[in-house]
């Protein structure tokens, strides 16, 4: 009799830990996450909008972070603006919850980190 495959575990489950610190942290705890929530609170919406950034991501872990954050329900695939076939990234209410977290980091980085300069000036 062939054996049944265990059913795929809930998210929750999947979760070091129940800090909420450390839920966060698996969602957008790397510097290239935060950089693209960054980019979509200041309007970039397409992969190659996230390519042009000055940080430089490769495109094979913008691959895996834009499919990080829509299974973890903070950005959703939606039609592209300029009715081309491609698809185009936005911020989904749970993602825009962070748009106090990333104002809180660029004033630390404008307080303590000389030679920074803001670019979210619209977050």
């Amino acid at each position: 009799m062939p054996r049944k495959s265990p059913a795929k575990p809930a998210k929750a489950s999947n979760r070091r830990s129940p800090c909420p610190v450390a839920c966060g942290l698996d969602l957008f705890g790397d510097k290239w996450t935060l950089l693209i929530i960054r980019d979509l609170i200041l309007g970039r919406s397409r992969f190659k909008d996230f390519i042009e950034s000055p940080e430089g991501i490769p495109t094979n872990i913008l691959s895996d972070r834009l499919e990080r954050l829509r299974d973890g329900g903070l950005v959703e695939q939606i039609p592209a603006a300029d009715g081309s076939k491609r698809l185009a990234y936005q911020l989904t209410n749970k993602g825009l919850a962070l748009r106090p977290v990333l104002r809180a980091i660029r004033d630390w980085g404008l307080k303590w980190e000389p030679g920074t300069k803001a670019t979210m000036e619209a977050a």
